[in-house]
């Protein structure tokens, strides 16, 4: 920490402490997203952001039932370590937590003082560094849906369990105001959330974000989505980002509104006199994006369960197309113009960690820029007919296996990250493979 960095944290420090606050709870992603963190005294602030905190390197490669993958430089290497560093540029109030601030941390590899491999945030940096090399800053909006749970003697059901109350807001499918609640402490967070209301199936909500620069989108995405989980945990409720909880249900999507400004700030993709209203630079995107859409599926479907949100008639893609102002394709073209002009990919489901999302189609996206291909024609009419577009994978291995194919799109991610990510998902889908479900002992047990 230079001296120049010292009078700095000490106005954070005196400004914390006018507000109250004593506690600075610093967080980072993991692989899938999970929001991982320590709590750190006020007065301890000083030594975190010199010294760093240090968790090991395996928790990137933690399940959620809290085993460690053999991922390499975990286990292998004897549990290393990682260094967490606060970044105090994005220090803010927990609204409903007296006295705790929170900020984002910063990963790094002790021996070598550069970024460590598996950290999203970073791939982001990179993915993002070689798209200011063709010219482009990536505009981001971000719409993710969910569900609210309440926990029965049978299990968790719905809350509320409303049928019909499509794309309202209110007490009519909220009695609990689950929502107002909810918006108003995220307003406070200050990530940008600008509107909410009742999805489509009972206990599943949407709240929107606003559109910014890649990776403050991100940021937020991934905040909003700690944000959300630990506010309905004071409720005893649990709110789920599982791509497709329930069988009798549709899933939850985590749709992305992208443009690109170029170096004057004009929007790159809008063009009155290309095809569609659309520039080149949209074009080459759209394509990059189809192109690559299998092993994109890999990074914004990434569960065992993100594969049974898909399907005809679902409103989620199954198929790999585009389409204007058509919500049955996987990339849809919004109807604005102008400074308005983006595409929005609708193949991510709600369980994706933002940072991978994001850089991994924007990754697509430079590919497609990069080689300077027109996309296929449009969808017209309503889309789910295989005879006229390829089908997406429909397993999570196989998707893992298009990722792994893709040497274009796993080299601008970087080989380090593709094999722990790889290495990470293929041992859920081992894992999950050979688990007994209920299913099959409904199936089976009684009559064979």
């Amino acid at each position: 920490m230079s001296a120049h960095d010292k009078p700095d944290i000490r106005r954070h420090m005196e400004r914390l402490t006018t507000e109250g606050v004593d506690v600075v709870r610093v967080t980072y992603p993991d692989l899938i997203g999970t929001d991982r963190a320590r709590d750190v005294l006020v007065d301890h602030l000083p030594a975190a952001c010199e010294h760093g905190l240090a968790f090991c390197r395996a928790v990137y490669h933690t399940t959620p039932q809290g085993d460690v993958v053999p991922v390499p430089g975990g286990l292998d290497a004897g549990l290393p370590d990682v260094t967490v560093r606060p970044d105090l540029s994005t220090l803010t109030a927990l609204p409903w937590e007296p006295g705790v601030a929170t900020c984002l941390g910063e990963v790094t590899d002790p021996a070598t003082g550069a970024p460590a491999p598996e950290s999203p945030r970073d791939l982001l940096r990179t993915v993002l560094a070689h798209c200011a090399e063709q010219g482009l800053g990536p505009i981001v909006g971000p719409e993710l849906e969910y569900f609210l749970l309440e926990r029965t003697a049978a299990g968790w059901r719905r809350h509320p369990e409303t049928t019909g109350a499509v794309y309202t807001a209110g007490l009519r499918a909220d009695p609990s105001n689950h929502l107002l609640r909810t918006l108003r402490h995220l307003r406070d967070l200050g990530i940008g959330v600008i509107t909410g209301n009742h999805e489509f199936d009972g206990g599943q909500y949407e709240i929107n974000l606003t559109h910014s620069d890649a990776l403050d989108a991100a940021d937020r995405s991934f905040r909003f989505k700690a944000a959300v989980k630990e506010l309905a945990r004071r409720d005893g409720l649990l709110a789920t980002f599982m791509a497709k909880p329930f069988g009798d249900a549709g899933g939850s999507g985590f749709h992305l509104h992208l443009s690109c400004d170029d170096a004057e700030g004009r929007n790159a993709f809008d063009d009155p006199a290309g095809a569609h209203g659309l520039s080149a630079v949209a074009r080459h995107a759209i394509a990059g994006i189809v192109a690559h859409a299998p092993a994109l599926a890999a990074l914004l479907n990434p569960t065992v369960n993100s594969y049974k949100r898909f399907g005809p008639d679902t409103l989620a893609p199954w198929l790999i197309d585009w389409g204007l102002d058509n919500r049955s394709a996987m990339v849809r073209i919004p109807p604005e113009r102008g400074a308005g002009a983006r595409l929005e990919l609708r193949l991510g489901d709600a369980s994706a960690n933002p940072y991978l999302a994001i850089a991994a189609t924007l990754a697509a996206a430079l590919l497609g820029i990069r080689a300077g291909e027109e996309p296929p024609p449009p969808l017209e009419g309503y889309g789910y007919d295989t005879a006229r577009s390829a089908l997406l994978p429909t397993d999570l291995s196989a998707a893992l296996d298009a990722l792994e194919a893709d040497t274009d799109l796993a080299g601008l991610l970087g080989k380090d990250f593709t094999t722990s990510y790889l290495t990470y998902k293929r041992n859920e889908v081992e894992r999950f493979q050979r688990h007994v479900t209920d299913w099959e002992f409904t199936e089976y047990a009684y009559h064979l």
